[in-house]
């Protein structure tokens, strides 16, 4: 009798296996395995500076050498009637970071020999998790729900929502989560693509009106010459995350642009981007009233491909022009200030031309600037890349070998209007040049599946830069990738 009833659980079990396989057409894994080696020194453009910088992730030593460690897997299930579901789970960490535990007050804190562990240096995240209904009421649409990424056209706008969830990576930039917790809908109307999304970005605590919140719609077509396309789109970031004494609401950002490509004729793109910025502006917890805010940006490239046929190295050529808009007030008090807030907000840019500048005033601060920052103000730094900017980036790739490719970057920088130092409550003026930056990579591809690379970036200021504080700053990172 026993026999008979493990007999008939195992036959049940069977059948429930085959019914649960057959809602499912396919699973695919995929994943990979990202090794770094990192050596940097003078981030903070002040080789004297034995303390370290202060930056948004706290001090850094002049030179910091470490090993740093990404590996994401990623499960795609395709079930039946056009539903989807996708996860991508993600460890990120610096290899065997430990934080000094010992002070002059108690001597050794528990650890290892006076060292503490990072905590979750071993943990597990979720980077995505998301369904996805194809064909949902409506033929044309496609519903995404859950955490997923986002990006539209170039990145300039929406690309990016870089996190380290965990606190367990020094250098953010090669942070593997870029992804929102969003609601995406997708009409295709080929050669139309209408998108609509609502992203949460923060929730700082629930029922609370502090939080951080996307919307947006973006309008694509796609032409049949020239290789042409076109968007526009309108994006909305409500910031109440800033804490303020004296104003309720807090930032109010709509972003209105305009961006196309073509190939004039064969092997040569021509871009452009440009987006206008309005709303309220509030930057510091003293500010009396509401700012109106009147920003815009531009970015312009060109890409030269007319000589990869000719030449056995396949050469690439770029140029690309960025500006953001700077605040005309910018060395006005914050709180007593009442006129138009001209700078740029960032918003949720993904893309990135340089290793070193483009990420200064976001994760890094240079001694220099980390001085200027206003007491009682968001942290807001004179010399962010990412506002109050011109930038040129000249650019050139070859391929020696099947296997092999070298990218070198050139870029300068300087700013829109001169911003002063503040020490010790005196202002200094700075000139508007703020420094140039080459950047060389080299990428081997050892097999389909495994890829060798080598970056190596430098940063020289400009006389935006007083003595002192215009070492240069250099960036050597070493890669090994696993694709499957």
């Amino acid at each position: 009798m026993r026999l008979l009833k493990i007999l008939g659980v195992i036959a049940c079990a069977i059948c429930l296996t085959s019914m649960v396989y057959a809602e499912t057409q396919s699973v695919k894994i995929s994943g990979d395995l990202t090794v770094r080696s990192i050596f940097r020194n003078d981030y903070d453009l002040d080789k004297n500076n034995e303390a370290g910088a202060a930056t948004r992730t706290g001090l850094q030593d002049d030179w910091q050498t470490y090993f740093m460690t990404t590996t994401e897997i990623q499960v795609d299930a395709d079930l039946t009637d056009n539903v989807a579901g996708v996860v991508r789970l993600y460890n990120q960490r610096d290899w065997d970071v430990r934080a000094k535990s010992i002070t002059a007050a108690t001597g050794f804190l528990p650890g290892a020999n006076g060292y503490t562990a990072t905590d979750d240096e071993f943990g597990i995240g979720v980077d995505l998790a998301y369904i996805e209904l194809k064909e949902f009421l409506y033929s044309p649409l496609t519903l995404k729900v859950g955490r997923q990424d986002l990006w539209f056209g170039k990145g300039f706008i929406v690309g990016a929502n870089q996190q380290d969830p965990q606190g367990t990576i020094n250098a953010d930039e090669y942070t593997s989560v870029w992804s929102f917790d969003a609601i995406r809908a997708t009409l295709d109307y080929d050669p139309w693509t209408i998108d609509a999304i609502a992203a949460k970005i923060m929730e700082n605590a629930i029922q609370a009106d502090d939080d951080e919140d996307l919307y947006g719609i973006n309008v694509g077509y796609l032409f049949d010459i020239y290789n042409a396309e076109a968007e526009g789109y309108w994006f909305y970031k409500r910031d109440s995350s800033i804490e303020s004494w004296n104003i309720k609401d807090g930032n109010t950002i709509h972003t209105l642009g305009l961006r196309g490509s073509m190939d004039p004729i064969e092997n040569w793109t021509l871009a452009a981007e440009t987006a206008i910025q309005f709303g309220q502006y509030v930057g510091s917890r003293k500010q009396l009233e509401q700012r109106d805010r009147s920003g815009w940006a531009i970015d312009v490239s060109a890409e030269c491909r007319h000589f990869q046929d000719e030449f056995a190295w396949k050469p690439k050529l770029g140029v690309e022009y960025i500006y953001y808009s700077g605040d005309k007030n910018i060395e006005d008090n914050e709180a007593t200030s009442e006129g138009t807030y001209t700078g740029w907000d960032r918003m949720y840019r993904g893309k990135f031309d340089t290793a070193i500048r483009e990420f200064q005033g976001l994760y890094y601060a240079t001694a220099q600037d980390a001085r200027s920052v206003q007491a009682d103000q968001t942290p807001s730094y004179p010399d962010a890349a990412d506002s109050n900017q011109h930038q040129i980036v000249v650019s050139g790739c070859v391929q020696p070998t099947d296997s092999l490719t070298v990218e070198t970057v050139y870029a300068n920088f300087w700013q829109q209007y001169e911003t002063s130092e503040i020490s010790n409550n005196t202002r200094e003026d700075q000139g508007t040049y703020l420094g140039s930056e080459i950047d060389v990579v080299l990428t081997w591809d050892y097999t389909e599946d495994v890829q060798f690379g080598l970056l190596g970036a430098w940063y020289f200021p400009g006389d935006h830069y007083n003595g002192g504080n215009d070492d240069v700053a250099t960036d050597l990172v070493g890669t090994v990738q696993l694709s499957f």
